[in-house]
């Protein structure tokens, strides 16, 4: 059975080989005198994928598919503040999962903003709305049809013809504030519908060309670029008004559903707003600055201090110069016009988060709720569970001056709280202290640590069931009354939790270790093993347990749960969520002819599952490449001796999980604020790390000829691919600086004073290189 699985596998690998269509010398031909910024397109990842061998049985009936999630507005690197399009009425619903303002396949465009927040910019307020004619007050929205074919995204600007009212609308933006240009017909019927959307807020015309407002409070993280807003517009109200959401549910013919005030200035409530009309020619446009913060006066000094005038295009410039010089750092050759396209596209969506809140010396609120003056760059939390396992890095190696900001903000939210932020799920913060520490970054780790200490032996804190783990070594899960069928959205994700507390204390550990807090070390190195607690001898799989110990019955590896033993993810996907031991996940499997087995049947054997997991799309047999749980699962070859198939899955992965839908954009699953769009990045350009939290980076088969990647130390990691194509996909020999190369991944030592990795690359697999067990990468359980 294990020689008819491999043998299946490798077919697979090979005949997707043949499945991209443009050669590299029509690449060259057509980048020339291209940028990377111009070769960037927002769209990607705004857009699911269509083909259904790669959905899965997503989604639901009466569902959109996920897309990535990712927005196409106009913004900065890191930036709170973007100016972006909103085509979902997230008032009414929102079908996707979370709160995202823009789904590229819907028709119709409600409104843009210029805010953003520290997530999906769902909460993003104020929303503008250029209307010619009758209106409707939010959340109604007076919505318009918009022509694909005239909607533009490029680093730093957006711009859409909205043909209901022959009105373009383009947008572009600061660090701290939106620009928006609205070109209306020739008319007197033209209006500006500005609303605080859902809890709404306070709304005050102040003179004819300015508008503020108050945000209502919220429990979220949305509104840390500031609560208050001040919006300036380049010309006079012809007349206003304000208007709000009745308090009152009546419903029938439009009557008693509304509370609209002509003529007057102030008004609060939910969906409060303000209505503008305004007297235009035809090509004359309407522009609107904004600025957002913790006061009217702090707004104010950010929209003084950088959108002084109405140089929509000379702010546009701008913005396009600082996407500029981040995304010049990384220079690739060949690849195909599309991989270009996709490249710089994932590259731009990488630095989506953390999301800087307050620039050194400007005002910002706390976690406690208080007014301080940032003494740094501050930012919002990082998502940890999503990009913890991929962006960071990239982060690390090119923006290591960020990254200290990063970490102190982290830390001080930290001093606010008690304890570190963890995101969503597990305690992956460790990740980005130790992985910076191991890459050179400066930083008081020592103050850090005592936070992350605290996370992982206080049970008042942030890991869930802490108590249970630290007894039991594992964390249990309860049987849902009924049984009922998966993707059963209650219990502990006991597993999950397992697996990747044992993950986190390890990183532990090896910080400790680095400290000298011996005794510690030891404590979490013990804990670090407690993933063997959940594996299940019997089935071959991680497995969720009861109380008293027993393996939770019946159960089923492929069927997917979003907190029931799993995290989003089926036993199949789960499997590998040991990242820090793979050699010891392989001697649990049975040594690597039987871990080699399990993988291949892992990327082979149909997805089948009864239950629709949402974001459980892009996939490759078994493994789920929408979300983050097995993202990790392809370069897991590299321990056990078969590095090629890594080759090749990560070249499929790359070519048909990436814009193969028919508008180019796809993504799988979601991109979670960089996450998938940080994982084709590094892969596209030959590595890829499988722990964060490490300084091991595996190889994969890179897409491009050459690869130059700036690291922020100012040396320069160098890629070059030999006879590259879409046929010779497979690494034959390897060099570094000029040296032997037999291993399948090298070190951060290896390249951070520069370096010039030569692989050399032919159409079979060379299955005697990188495949000694002394080529292994290392791992927490020693090689036998």
């Amino acid at each position: 059975m294990r020689i008819q699985r491999s043998s299946r596998i490798c077919r697979i690998l090979l005949a997707s080989s043949a499945m991209l269509v443009f050669g590299n010398s029509l690449a060259v031909a057509q980048s020339q005198g291209k940028r990377p910024v111009d070769e960037a397109n927002p769209l990607v990842g705004t857009a699911p994928l269509d083909r259904k061998e790669l959905i899965g049985n997503a989604p639901p009936p009466g569902e959109p598919l996920y897309s990535g999630i990712t927005s196409p507005g106009a913004r900065l690197p890191h930036s709170a503040v973007e100016a972006a399009p909103v085509n979902v009425n997230i008032a009414h619903t929102y079908q996707t999962g979370v709160a995202t303002p823009y789904y590229y396949p819907n028709p119709t465009m409600i409104g843009f903003t210029g805010g953003g927040g520290a997530t999906y910019g769902g909460s993003a307020q104020p929303i503008l709305m250029p209307i010619v004619g009758d209106w409707t007050v939010p959340p109604v929205y007076t919505q318009s049809y918009y022509d694909k074919a005239r909607e533009v995204a490029s680093p730093g600007y957006y711009s859409v013809y909205l043909d209901s009212f022959r009105t373009r609308a383009e947008l572009t933006a600061t660090q701290r504030t939106s620009l928006m240009r609205f070109t209306f017909p020739d008319t007197d019927r033209a209006h500006i519908i500005l609303n605080l959307p859902g809890r709404g807020g306070e709304v005050e015309i102040v003179g004819d060309r300015t508008v503020r407002g108050i945000s209502a409070k919220s429990g979220d993280n949305d509104t840390r670029d500031g609560r208050y807003f001040v919006a300036e517009f380049s010309q006079p109200f012809s007349r206003f008004g304000t208007f709000r959401k009745s308090t009152n549910d009546n419903r029938g013919y439009g009557i008693g559903d509304k509370d609209v005030r002509p003529d007057t200035r102030k008004i609060d409530g939910g969906f409060a707003g303000t209505y503008l009309d305004f007297t235009t020619r035809a090509k004359e446009p309407v522009l609107v600055r904004m600025a957002h913060g913790p006061s009217y006066a702090d707004a104010e000094r950010r929209l003084r201090a950088e959108s002084p005038g109405w140089d929509f295009d000379g702010i546009r410039n701008q913005a396009r110069t600082a996407w500029a010089q981040l995304l010049d750092r990384a220079e690739v050759t060949g690849g195909t016009p599309k991989q270009r396209m996709l490249f710089y596209s994932t590259l731009f969506q990488s630095f989506a988060s953390p999301r800087l809140v307050a620039r050194k010396g400007e005002n910002f609120t706390d976690n406690k709720g208080r007014i301080q003056v940032a003494g740094y760059d501050r930012y919002g939390p990082v998502p940890f569970w999503d990009t913890g396992r991929n962006q960071i890095v990239l982060l690390q190696l090119m923006e290591p001056h960020v990254v200290q900001d990063i970490m102190q903000s982290e830390l001080d939210m930290a001093r606010e709280r008690g304890f570190m932020n963890t995101s969503f799920h597990a305690d992956n913060a460790v990740f980005l202290y130790l992985g910076a520490a191991r890459r050179g970054i400066p930083f008081d780790y020592a103050a850090a640590y005592e936070f992350l200490r605290r996370n992982a032996l206080d049970p008042k804190g942030p890991r869930d069931y802490l108590a249970e783990y630290q007894k039991n070594g594992w964390v249990s899960d309860i049987v849902p009354e009924g049984n009922p069928s998966p993707p059963y959205a209650g219990g502990k994700a006991g597993t999950a939790k397992t697996l990747e507390y044992a993950w986190d204390d390890h990183a532990m550990a090896e910080l400790a270790q680095m400290l000298g807090r011996t005794d510690d070390a030891r404590l979490f190195r013990q804990r670090a093993a407690n993933y063997r607690n959940v594996f299940d001898r019997s089935t071959g799989f991680m497995r969720g347990r009861t109380a008293d110990g027993k393996w939770i019955s019946p159960f089923d590896p492929q069927e997917p749960y979003y907190n029931f033993m799993m995290k989003e993810a089926s036993g199949w996907s789960t499997l590998w969520l040991v990242p820090h031991d793979v050699q010891g996940l392989a001697n649990l499997l049975g040594g690597r002819d039987a871990f080699n087995a399990k993988l291949d049947a892992f990327f082979s054997t149909p997805y089948t599952p009864k239950g629709i997991c949402r974001d459980c799309t892009g996939m490759v047999g078994q493994y789920v490449h929408g979300n983050q749980p097995d993202q990790h699962a392809p370069f897991l070859y590299a321990w056990s001796g078969q590095p090629w198939k890594t080759q090749a899955l990560t070249r499929q992965i790359l070519d048909t999980l990436y814009g193969s839908d028919a508008s180019g954009y796809g993504y799988p699953g979601m991109d979670d604020q960089g996450a998938t769009s940080s994982w084709y990045a590094m892969v596209a350009m030959g590595f890829y790390p499988v722990d964060p939290s490490s300084d091991i980076y595996l190889l994969t088969s890179p897409i491009f000829d050459t690869v130059k990647l700036q690291m922020g130390n100012g040396k320069a990691l160098e890629i070059v691919a030999r006879n590259n194509s879409t046929t010779n996909r497979y690494i034959q020999s390897a060099t570094l600086d000029g040296r032997p190369w037999t291993k399948p991944w090298f070190r951060h030592a290896d390249v951070k004073e520069g370096a010039k990795l030569v692989l050399t690359m032919g159409p079979r697999p060379n299955v005697r290189w990188g495949s000694a067990p002394a080529d292994a990468p290392p791992s927490m359980t020693p090689a036998s």
